[in-house]
């Protein structure tokens, strides 16, 4: 045997172990995920190649609910290549130093809506399916601003206990949905992926409370360090806390209310999937699992200002909200709005852990949707990298426009 088949019958063998944890720890008929601790040792533990082979097969490692297409496809046509990026150009030099160097699994560039370059790598492809990691934050804060269009939620302003009940009483007391929505609740939580007692592990390792949902199980257990809007802080727990939100108010799964609000009716190519905690329910903020060519849609679908067929799908204003500042990330030139990243040059993000990433600059009417294998959750050099790579296309952009 190859040592390439048996890497592959190696991963396989990790798959189909997985597989078998979630079907044994299922109490009950309705999906179900593994334990949570699978995907903090998923985290932990993997190898590049097992991330390259999991990435691209999470809803077969872990429990999916999925999100449904609609009956038509929203179009994406295909453009002239992007200058710089054809016939081994300084572009075309460049990507392709940072898809061998930072593990790039699928590059979508639109400009004003038609394909002006895209690539793919480690056995990616444009029908395959990548998991979002925290991209999934910002498909979250979106069906806020629907459900507050469809009535379901007052305003951003409302307490955040008069829609979730189990959070009465606990540190949650007195904290808005917009400051859940900006980070800021002065809640106390450590996000440290390299630290195996921090909340973002404990989260996904604690049993829940019998009866409870897993998120407010674990989230109203924390204790306050700073008052309500004072202070902000990255927490995936509190992204999860607002699907909760969203769940509470409509009655439906975040699955189904995404399919029918925006991935059914905009036209996604295909269906989606959404990882499942252990009591069910998806997972706000993290683990949504798409094409490539679909998160470039999402973008899209943002900087065409969230209409379907002439129909606002959010609230009145919630765009400009949600992608401008909001909150002081103490970084010069950056900040945080509704769950989206935000630039002072007013270009926004969805960014998750290990190279994954939307781009929207609206002056440019530019959409980069960015899949990747980093070997790191997170890093400065990667970034940066990343960012070049933004800004090259960006140049292209501006070149041919003749900025």
């Amino acid at each position: 045997m190859t040592i390439g088949k048996t890497a592959r019958c190696l991963r396989g063998a990790l798959i189909a172990a997985l597989i078998l944890t979630a079907r044994a720890q299922a109490a009950d008929p309705a999906p179900v995920a593994p334990s949570p601790d699978s995907l903090k040792r998923a985290l932990a533990t993997w190898s590049q190649a097992d991330r390259e082979f999991g990435f691209a097969h999470w809803d077969q490692v872990f429990q999916t609910r999925t999100v449904a297409r609609g009956a038509h496809v929203h179009p994406l046509p295909v453009g002239a290549p992007l200058p710089t990026f054809a016939n081994g150009g300084a572009g075309a030099a460049a990507l392709d130093r940072y898809a061998t160097d930072y593990k790039l699994a699928g590059l979508v560039v639109l400009v004003d809506g038609r394909i002006r370059l895209e690539r793919y790598g480690l056995g990616h492809s444009a029908v395959g399916r990548w998991t979002s990691f925290s991209m999934a934050k910002s498909l979250t804060s979106t069906l806020v601003g629907a459900a507050i269009r469809d009535g379901y939620i007052k305003s951003v302003d409302d307490p955040v206990t008069r829609y979730i009940a189990g959070l009465r009483g606990s540190a949650y007391e007195g904290v808005s949905i917009r400051e859940l929505l900006t980070m800021t609740s002065g809640v106390k939580w450590n996000e440290d992926y390299t630290d195996l007692k921090s909340d973002v592990a404990l989260f996904y390792e604690t049993p829940p409370d019998a009866g409870v949902d897993a998120t407010v199980s674990y989230m109203r257990r924390l204790s306050r360090e700073a008052p309500p809007g004072t202070k902000w802080l990255y927490k995936t727990g509190e992204t999860n806390l607002i699907g909760v939100l969203v769940q509470e108010a409509t009655h439906k799964t975040l699955a189904a209310y995404l399919s029918e609000k925006v991935w059914g009716p905009y036209g996604m190519e295909q269906d989606a999937s959404w990882q499942l905690d252990v009591t069910g329910h998806e997972q706000g903020g993290c683990c949504f699992q798409a094409t490539t060519r679909d998160f470039a849609r999402v973008g899209q679908f943002i900087l065409d200002g969230a209409f379907v067929d002439g129909r606002p799908v959010v609230a009145a204003g919630w765009l400009e909200a949600a992608t401008r500042k909001q909150a002081d990330i103490n970084v010069p030139g950056r900040g945080y709005g509704y769950q989206w990243w935000t630039r002072d040059d007013d270009t926004f993000d969805a960014i998750g852990i290990h190279g994954q990433m939307i781009h929207v600059d609206p002056h440019r009417k530019l959409v980069v949707a960015i899949n990747s294998a980093w070997p790191v959750a997170t890093g400065k050099e990667q970034s940066a990298a990343r960012m070049q790579l933004i800004n090259t296309i960006a140049a292209a952009v501006d070149g041919e426009a003749g900025r």
